[in-house]
């Protein structure tokens, strides 16, 4: 029996830098383009890696976007009869997204967004985590360990070719030249705080 639901809701694509996230998030507008839905692709304008007018993968995939200075800019934008709205690089955009997102799926919208879950020190990014709760369906990607081949799910900051320090700033856009992605164990970062003092047991 076919069900009838509700159009509207939100889904994540999280992970580390060099996971794919932006690569599956155009796979996904490609196959909605083929279904013929009308969508509209935003991302922040701090990320002019590759291009200020389209959404661009690592591996060169990309598609014509929206540069937008905050996420209020998306509601002045979209149309009443646009069905999905793309945003990626949702880490570098304020708390106002959650409830630009809220409301475009109360709306009927599907709601796509892709980000970095976590910063370069390995602590939540910005709003993800937020919008990780908010989801109806979440994505989390893995990257491979440049170091040992692991499943990588953090990102590395390279600062001539040193790891960087927890306390440098935590938005330095770039890519291959300033990050990589590494596993839990081989991923470092200098002076990180600890506030427990846990020592390891010694082997009997």
């Amino acid at each position: 029996m076919y069900h009838q639901y509700r159009e509207g809701w939100i889904e994540v694509i999280s992970g580390c830098m060099f996971a794919g996230k932006t690569e599956e998030l155009i796979r996904r507008v490609h196959v909605l383009n083929y279904a013929k839905k009308k969508i509209q692709v935003f991302k922040p304008t701090i990320d002019n890696r590759y291009s200020t007018t389209e959404i661009v993968s690592h591996s060169g995939e990309h598609i014509p976007c929206h540069s937008i200075l905050k996420p209020q800019d998306i509601l002045n934008m979209i149309e009443s009869d646009d069905e999905v709205v793309v945003i990626d690089e949702a880490q570098f955009f304020d708390e106002s997204l959650i409830e630009v997102c809220d409301y475009l799926a109360d709306t009927g919208k599907r709601v796509m967004v892709a980000g970095l879950d976590t910063d370069f020190r390995g602590e939540p990014f910005g709003v993800m985590p937020q919008l990780l709760t908010k989801a109806e369906f979440v994505t989390k990607l893995t990257a491979v360990c440049s170091k040992c081949g692991a499943p990588a799910t953090r990102t590395q900051r390279l600062i001539d070719g040193k790891p960087a320090s927890f306390e440098d700033p935590v938005v330095l856009i770039g890519a291959k030249e300033s990050y990589e992605p590494r596993c839990r164990h081989c991923h470092e970062v200098i002076d990180r705080p600890r506030h427990l003092n846990i020592k390891p047991k010694k082997e009997v």
